[in-house]
């Protein structure tokens, strides 16, 4: 079948310069135009389509008389054939003979694939004989393809020897009206094979939320870091290693989403002029590691917040249901490998399925260095890594947390009726408890579970909001509020103002019966007093 679709152009090409008189035939999805031009009076032809999803022949123009190759800014595709400069020629008329085609179907190439299900025209341009014009110039105007952009094209032709698209001989290149434009040294089927890149919308709050968030939280995560390691002798060694550990990924996952979320290639313009010829309509960029290795770092450190976060939630509920406090001698070490080793694992796992070096996007975004989930017709793929590379084991250990904040908030709402009322827990510290004991755990990404199943513009905002702060919100809980740190800031505070001098001077009067008034002043900062 494919074989008789070669003769059929082959044979429409054939055709359209046998005709010895002006003819012009018109079809659907096909188009002839056949014409006897001097080559005394005439330097050259031009066939034009204006519409391309119309072939009607108000819509097609040929002009036997063109001195160059003129784009009118309406037009879907225009050439231009420059006859020889020789003389050889100039006795005798010349038939020249154009094929429209309105797809790509006729010719079904092996290096080039159509993912997107783009639309390609093709128009053959043939002199009689064995007359070689001097040039050939096609002008293409770029199709429109929904949510992406021309990142890449190639001028080519069809090539009955090799049965497929070659760029042998042509060239290509932008004009200013955005057509386009190639040129070849000789005649045959053209058309030009266009890449397109996917564009990628987000709103600006999102974007403004997301940076001032993550800036305050890592100033937050490091001042808990080191007020928890410089206070480590005057707490429990246990708590201080879990709560350092979420805070140290956390913090990590905010640094390298700052400064590598964003996939800079994906945004690069394209200045290549080879003419390459793409592989498909969609372009799939070179893996250049960079974006990938931020995918990776940015998949572990975010999955080891939350496996530590599950140790942090464990090792109330033990301390919370056993009768003791000492927990086994072997958890720090068993905990250290489980927190740092099950995201490794996770990872590898993911990366090992789906990376690969000629097609990175099937482990990670193009516009984003995350982990790949929708598909080409932007629908969620359950296939993709972030399924069953995050989403589900976060899942799994968001319902763990939220179960043990259920259990926590119980039993601290419970009230012992043989405590006297001095010795009960204000309500308002119980809720903070349970506020902070929320917050390490991370139960705000259970709102980021409801905007995938209702995407919401007000659950986005709330959830960029909560997620992007967490790490402010750690540092206001598990170091502002303890009574330790409100004390090293006032004696941080009372040495600063006790170094700064100060010039005010108080003055205490006092009347004495047999004796004229005296006034005495006392200064504040060095207690010295002295009788004026």
């Amino acid at each position: 079948m494919f074989v008789f679709f070669l003769s059929l152009t082959e044979a429409l090409q054939k055709f359209s310069v046998q005709s010895t008189s002006d003819t012009l035939m018109v079809q659907p999805n096909l188009a002839v135009q056949s014409a006897s031009v001097s080559e005394a009076n005439s330097r050259g032809v031009q066939f034009s389509l204006i519409d391309p999803k119309s072939f009607m022949a108000s819509r097609i123009h040929f002009n036997p008389n063109a001195s160059q190759l003129t784009t009118n800014s309406s037009g879907a595709v225009q050439i231009f054939i420059q006859f020889p400069s020789g003389q050889s020629h100039k006795t005798t008329n010349t038939s020249v003979g154009f094929v429209l085609y309105q797809n790509d179907k006729l010719f079904r190439s092996k290096v080039f694939i159509s993912e997107l299900h783009t639309n390609r025209i093709v128009i053959s341009g043939q002199l009689s004989g064995k007359i070689i014009p001097n040039h050939v110039e096609i002008s293409f105007k770029p199709e429109k393809v929904l949510n992406a952009s021309l990142r890449n094209f190639a001028c080519v032709f069809w090539n009955y020897t090799l049965r497929d698209w070659s760029s042998y001989g042509c060239s290509g290149k932008k004009n200013s009206l955005g057509h386009l434009q190639c040129q070849c040294n000789h005649t045959t089927n053209f058309v030009v094979l266009m890449s397109f890149r996917m564009n990628y919308a987000y709103v600006d709050v999102l974007n403004t939320i997301t940076i001032v968030g993550c800036c305050i939280s890592i100033i937050g995560l490091s001042l808990t870091i080191i007020y928890q390691i410089m206070t480590r002798k005057s707490r429990k060694t246990k708590p201080t290693l879990l709560l350092v550990s979420i805070c140290m990924s956390l913090l990590m996952f905010y640094v390298l989403f700052i400064f590598g979320i964003t996939n800079k290639e994906s945004t690069e313009e394209n200045s290549k002029n080879s003419n390459e010829i793409p592989t498909s309509d969609l372009d799939i960029p070179q893996d250049s590691c960079c974006c990938t290795v931020f995918t990776v770092f940015l998949q572990y450190f975010l999955l080891a917040t939350f496996t530590w976060t599950t140790i942090y939630s464990i090792q109330l509920f033990l301390l919370l249901k056993c009768t003791f406090n000492q927990l086994h001698r072997y958890f720090t070490a068993i905990v250290t490998v489980t927190g740092w080793g099950f995201p490794a694992i996770v990872v590898a796992i993911t990366l090992g399925a789906t990376y690969r070096v000629d097609n990175p996007l099937g482990y990670r975004q193009e516009e984003f260095c995350w982990l790949a989930a929708l598909d080409r017709e932007k629908m969620f793929d359950i296939r993709k890594p972030m399924l069953w590379g995050f989403l589900f084991p976060v899942a799994l250990m968001l319902s763990f947390n939220t179960g043990i904040l259920v259990y926590f908030t119980v039993t601290q709402c419970r009230t012992n009726p043989d405590l006297k009322s001095t010795q009960k827990t204000p309500i308002l510290k119980k809720f903070l408890s349970s506020l902070s004991l929320a917050v390490v755990l991370s139960i705000t990404w259970v709102i980021g579970y409801l905007h995938l199943v209702e995407e919401n513009y007000v659950l986005a905002i709330i959830f960029c909001l909560l997620t992007t702060t967490q790490g402010f919100q750690i540092f206001i809980f598990f170091t502002v509020r303890t009574s330790a740190f409100r004390k090293h800031v006032r004696n941080i505070l009372h040495s600063v103002f006790t170094l700064i001098p100060m010039h005010h001077q108080k003055y205490n009067l006092q009347l004495h019966r047999k004796t004229r008034p005296k006034a005495t002043y006392k200064n504040v900062d060095s207690n010295i007093s002295s009788t004026a």
